[in-house]
C-alpha cells in the first residue's frame, strides 16, 4: 500500500534528533545502528513526524558507479537546457550539447548539435553555433556566427563575426567587429581590428593587426626565436599578399602591400610596397630534354 520511496535524506531539529539518537540500538540481525529507527522512536514518544513528496524522483537519484553519474548528468544537462530555452534560445538537438552551469546565453541565438560551452563563457543575441563548436571562457558578441568544428579558448569574438570552419581561437586572442576567420587559421594573444581577414591556412601569433586587413592564404608571424616570444604589427587596410612570413619583432605601416612569397624581416614603411623573391628562371624546351631522360 506504501507507493513511496525512502530516499535516505532526514530533516530534524538538533536537540530532538540528538535525543532519538541516544535511544537508538543495534538489536537487529547485523548489530547495526539505523538511522531510520528514530523515525519508530519519535512515533511512539508523540514527536511529530512527516514527509516531504519531492517533485522529481530525477532529484534524488543516487550515484554509484558511472553509468549512473552520467544519468544524473544527463538530467542536469537537460535542465539546463530547457531553461535557456525557455530564455530564448534555439537547439537544434539539446541532447547532443553539453552546457555549463554559469554559461550564459543571449535570446535568438541557435546552437547546433555537438557544441560544448564551458567555463564563464557567453554568447550574444543572433549568434549562431554550428556543430562540434567548442568555447571555453570566452565571449561571443551579438550576431556573430561561429562555424563548424572550431575551438575558441579564452577569447573575445565582437559582434558580426564569421569564425571558421576549423578554426582555432587561442587564449588571448580579441576580435573586433566585423572579422572574418577562415579554414585552418589560428590565432594566439593576437588582436584583429574591425573588418579585418584572414580566410585560409594561416597563423597569427602574438600579433596586432589593425581594421580592413586583408591577410592572404598561408600568412605566418614567426613569432617564437627559440627563446623568447616577439610581436608583429599591422597597420589599418594592409594587403597582405599568401605565403608570406613576418619574422618578428617587425611592423607594418598603413596601407602597405606585401606581396606574395615574401619574408619580412624589416619594417615596412606605409603606403610602401614589399617583395622579397629569387628571381625567375625559364629554361626553353626543357621538356622535351626531360622525357628523354624518362626514356633513357
Amino acid at each position: 500500500r506504501i507507493t513511496l520511496c525512502n530516499t535516505g535524506l532526514y530533516a530534524c531539529d538538533i536537540a530532538t534528533l540528538f535525543k532519538l539518537l541516544d535511544q537508538v540500538k543495534p538489536d537487529n540481525a547485523q548489530g547495526e545502528y539505523y538511522l531510520t529507527d528514530i523515525i519508530a522512536l519519535a512515533r511512539r514518544q508523540g514527536i511529530a513526524t512527516g514527509y516531504h513528496r519531492a517533485p522529481d524522483h530525477a532529484d534524488f537519484l543516487g550515484v554509484n558507479d558511472r553509468l549512473q553519474l552520467v544519468t544524473a548528468a544527463n538530467v542536469l544537462q537537460q535542465r539546463i537546457c530547457v531553461e535557456h530555452m525557455r530564455n530564448g534560445v534555439s537547439f537544434h538537438d539539446p541532447a547532443r550539447v553539453y552546457v555549463e552551469p554559469g554559461v550564459h546565453i543571449g535570446a535568438d541565438t541557435t546552437i547546433e548539435a555537438d557544441v560544448h560551452l564551458s567555463g564563464r563563457t557567453t554568447l550574444g543575441g543572433h549568434v549562431h553555433l554550428e556543430s562540434g563548436v567548442r568555447i571555453d571562457n570566452s565571449r561571443i558578441d551579438d550576431h556573430s556566427r561561429i562555424k563548424a568544428h572550431t575551438v575558441i579558448e579564452d577569447s573575445t569574438v565582437g559582434t558580426g563575426c564569421a569564425v571558421g570552419p576549423l578554426a582555432h581561437l587561442r587564449p588571448g586572442t580579441v576580435l573586433e567587429s566585423d572579422v572574418h576567420i577562415g579554414n585552418f587559421v589560428e590565432t594566439k594573444k593576437a588582436r584583429l581590428g574591425q573588418g579585418t581577414k584572414a580566410n585560409h591556412l594561416t597563423y597569427l601569433g602574438d600579433a596586432d593587426i589593425g581594421a580592413g586587413v586583408n591577410v592572404g592564404a598561408g600568412t605566418i608571424t614567426c613569432n617564437y626565436d627559440g627563446v623568447h616570444k616577439h610581436q608583429t604589427i599591422i597597420g589599418d587596410d594592409v594587403f597582405v599578399g599568401s605565403d608570406t612570413q613576418f619574422v618578428a619583432p617587425v611592423r607594418v605601416g598603413n596601407r602597405a602591400i606585401i606581396g606574395a612569397g615574401t619574408t619580412v624581416t624589416e619594417d615596412v614603411p606605409a603606403d610602401a610596397l614589399a617583395v622579397s623573391r629569387a628571381p625567375q628562371k625559364n629554361i626553353k624546351g626543357y621538356r622535351q630534354r626531360y622525357d628523354r631522360k624518362k626514356k633513357s
